[in-house]
């Protein structure tokens, strides 16, 4: 299996404190190739974790950043402006506009209640991978 990281989960990978650690281990057995990724994602992982920590997930190729936003200025600002009132932070946009990118890789996050609302290509829902509830 191949998806989009979330903040969350690769918070949760890396903190064994996190209350949803045993799940994001569990998961990383299951994947057949890197995580896909944005630089907002691992910023925020930085922030919440070490950024040592973000940077070994690199090495080891467990993720790989794969989006620009330079390149889909037009289309997050639109994803913006439709969910101004959620308040989306910037990696949630990246993400819902990863996932028009890459529309067989679902976005693995523990944001169930935002990613929930969010659509891609304005009324497709987003494949997600979460723990249980």
């Amino acid at each position: 299996m191949i998806g989009i990281a979330d903040t969350g989960l690769l918070v949760a990978f890396i903190n064994r404190n996190d209350k949803y650690h045993e799940w994001a281990v569990s998961l990383a057995g299951q994947f057949t190739g890197p995580l896909l990724t944005c630089e907002s994602v691992l910023s925020e992982t930085a922030f919440h974790t070490d950024a040592r920590f973000v940077f070994e997930l690199l090495r080891l190729g467990l993720v790989t950043l794969s989006f620009d936003c330079n390149d889909h200025l037009p289309q997050l600002g639109s994803l913006a402006q439709r969910y101004a009132e959620r308040e989306p932070d910037f990696a949630d946009l990246c993400l819902i506009r990863m996932s028009e990118l890459f529309p067989k890789h679902p976005v693995i996050t523990i944001d169930r209640e935002d990613f929930r609302i969010y659509r891609r290509n304005k009324r497709e829902t987003i494949p997600l991978i979460c723990p249980p509830e």
